[in-house]
């Protein structure tokens, strides 16, 4: 179960490095399974040791945002799964 938390963890710090061009973010974990993460290796956390689900919107959270495109299709779509009220 570690490796699928660490997985996790690792691809949101990769995500991170590709929307920021910088490859030296690094994620450490402590003993007690947190996760932290620092600008190069070796330098102060960023962030307090956190639980993997904190950990990861810590980090979906920095840098720049990925605009999501939407095509008219999936407007159409989401205006589709909304329940109008009778």
């Amino acid at each position: 179960m570690s490796t699928a938390r660490s997985t996790r963890a690792s691809a949101a710090v990769e995500r991170l490095k590709a929307r920021t061009a910088n490859p030296g973010y690094s994620m450490a974990r402590t003993g007690a399974g947190l996760f932290t993460l620092s600008e190069r290796p070796g330098e102060p956390a960023l962030c307090a040791p956190l639980e993997l689900d904190d950990f990861v919107a810590f980090v979906n959270q920095l840098g720049p945002q990925e605009v999501r495109r939407v095509s008219k299709n999936d407007v159409a779509f989401e205006k589709q799964l909304v329940r109008k009220k009778p």
